[in-house]
């Protein structure tokens, strides 16, 4: 069974002056980044991602703040604090994920392997299952 997903230690150069952190392509993150984006003023109590993606790869970072990714394959749960902004949290296709308990300021970029396509998500857990073979 493929893992549900790993943190990637990015590269921190500490200055006295502020931090530096840098993620590159094929270097850090294990593909191209063809898309970024990143989330934020999430209000209390509520969730984004609900979906997985059929070829798209994600590293998902807390810029600041933090929050919680559950990572789900079907078969298992795992849930991943995220909360330095230097690591990063894997996130191969065939997974569905949820993004909860964003604290107060907390940003959330996202590197995406493909480019944004709509026929790349699932929204419906149940289609998600059958998606992948699994029967629950």
């Amino acid at each position: 069974m493929k893992e549900l997903g790993r943190i990637i230690e990015l590269p921190k150069i500490t200055d006295p002056r502020g931090n530096l952190t840098v993620a590159e392509a094929f270097k850090n993150v294990p593909f191209d980044i063809r898309r970024a984006y990143w989330v934020y003023d999430v209000p209390g109590g509520e969730s984004r991602g609900g979906h997985a993606h059929k070829r798209l790869r994600q590293l998902v970072i807390a810029m600041s703040g933090s929050f919680t990714v559950t990572l789900d394959n079907g078969h298992e749960q795992q849930k991943y604090l995220l909360n330095h902004p230097w690591e990063g949290l894997l996130i191969e296709t065939e997974t569905w994920r949820t993004l909860d308990d964003f604290s107060s300021g907390a940003v959330c970029l996202v590197l995406a392997s493909e480019p944004f396509e709509e026929d790349d998500y699932i929204y419906d857990y149940d289609e998600f299952l059958k998606y992948i073979g699994c029967s629950k």
